[in-house]
């Protein structure tokens, strides 16, 4: 289960041509073990836990096609933010918000992107998020 770490690496390409998913949360053990199901479940892993950080793996990883982010992260912008930036920058990646808190107001979500309460399961993730990824 090597996941890769902020990576800036722009040569990187997925390990054995497996969908890469960036994953932002700042609670350590919970992104090691989202991490560790979604590896699992047949993806690569691109984690950290800002999203300022997330958005310039973003510009570095055109090969990351999915985002899997927490709504309360370290940094200055909160999930919601980076779901729209992102989808902005890259309107055909898929995006699955997460967060403890009641759904948001639908004005605070990107076209597309997908929400999901907790608790929830590492597997109910990556079954919502197997149902939102195109194959690439």
């Amino acid at each position: 289960m090597a996941s890769q770490t902020e990576t800036t690496n722009p040569q990187a390409t997925a390990q054995d041509n497996r969908p890469v998913i960036l994953i932002v949360e700042d609670e350590a053990l919970t992104i090691m073990d989202l991490g560790d199901v979604l590896e699992d479940g047949g993806y690569e892993t691109v984690q950290c836990a800002s999203a300022e950080r997330a958005l310039s793996i973003l510009q570095a990883r055109p090969d990351i096609c999915g985002l899997v982010t927490d709504v309360e992260l370290s940094g200055r912008v909160n999930g919601f933010e980076l779901a729209n930036s992102v989808a902005q920058a890259r309107p055909e990646l898929p995006i699955l918000i997460v967060s403890g808190r009641a759904a948001p107001d639908p004005e605070r979500m990107p076209a597309g992107a997908q929400f999901i309460a907790r608790p929830c399961a590492g597997e109910d993730i990556l079954a919502r998020l197997k149902g939102i990824m195109p194959h690439c």
